[in-house]
């Protein structure tokens, strides 16, 4: 049953507003509610139910140790998933997706690890034995790479799973996580289709406000599920050590068993 106040909140943030009628998606009827002045309105305690749903498995994810791609690439949703993916240390595209960023990982993996060598060449000293218009052309690419891929420097294998706001916009996201099978949570307005989507969550994608409640809810899932990684680690550790200091405790000494006797007294 869906939270009330979760409800009211998303109601507040405008999160069931949709898209004019005439540019829906027929596939998002089970999630509408209503229409009204010409704009389709979406169901909300459906919303809440799928964020639910969304959450749960972004924190079973998290507590596995793997990363979860956030991608948001239009103004009014940059600043918000930036904030949200990195407080929870997870990576995240906001700028231009790079094609090929997941079917030709390796060549995106390069490209981050020049950023890593320019770094090292600064630190070495190699950097001032360049010219003045080397330098410059070493930074304009240092500067360009940090900007389109400086926020999954810490990503070095492929994602586990791709948080998408707008389907729509991010159609190539989409299609390159289809074609590897890497599973889909995403913000879908009523004027996407949500069938190739594994984990739905309707709601109003242009609005900020609606934006940012649902990533920090997302972000939220996550960070609970990396404070339950580091509490099974803390558990296991505490469980070695015991055992380790069981092992080095002096054995007692079993008392020999007592013969019963033999004879029959004379």
């Amino acid at each position: 049953m869906a939270n009330n106040t979760q409800v009211k909140d998303f109601l507040d943030a405008g999160v069931h507003f949709g898209h004019l009628t005439r540019k829906w998606d027929p596939n998002m009827a089970p999630y509408i509610y209503m229409e009204r002045n010409g704009i389709h309105i979406i169901n909300l305690y459906k919303t809440a139910a799928k964020l639910d749903e969304a959450s749960a498995a972004l924190r079973k994810i998290a507590a596995s140790g793997r990363k979860v791609l956030f991608v948001a690439t239009k103004k009014q949703a940059k600043d918000i998933v930036a904030q949200h993916a990195g407080d929870a240390n997870m990576p995240y595209i906001t700028e231009r997706w790079p094609g090929g960023m997941l079917t030709n990982f390796v060549t995106i993996r390069k490209a981050v690890k020049k950023m890593a060598l320019v770094d090292r060449m600064k630190k070495d000293g190699r950097y001032e034995t360049l010219s003045k218009k080397e330098r410059l052309q070493v930074d304009r690419m240092r500067a360009k790479l940090e900007k389109n891929l400086g926020s999954i420097t810490e990503m070095t294998r492929m994602p586990a799973a791709l948080f998408i706001v707008d389907t729509v916009r991010e159609h190539i996201a989409v299609k390159e996580a289809l074609k590897l099978g890497i599973p889909i949570f995403a913000m879908t307005d009523t004027n996407a289709n949500p069938r190739d989507i594994d984990y739905v969550i309707p709601s109003n994608d242009d609005a900020s406000k609606s934006i940012d409640i649902i990533v920090k809810t997302a972000t939220e899932a996550i960070k609970a599920g990396l404070e339950d990684r580091k509490n099974e680690k803390n558990a296991a550790a505490e469980a070695k050590e015991m055992a380790k200091q069981a092992a080095k405790a002096p054995k007692e000494e079993k008392p020999a068993p007592v013969e019963a006797a033999t004879q029959e007294e004379e």
